[in-house]
């Protein structure tokens, strides 16, 4: 992840806007859940450079 994709000033305003992330099932857990913060970074990367 680019550092400059999410600077801390834009994650400090985010951060509180997002749901608390789900628990996780014991039997049938499913996939790893990506950090929130990579998520918005892939999310701003493909705004920026807008790529399909």
């Amino acid at each position: 992840m680019r550092a400059d994709l999410v600077p801390d000033d834009l994650w400090k305003r985010v951060a509180p806007l997002l749901p608390p992330a789900p628990e996780r099932r014991h039997r049938h857990p499913g996939r790893l859940r990506v950090p929130d913060r990579t998520a918005l970074a892939g999310v701003l990367f493909v705004l920026r450079t807008g790529v399909a």
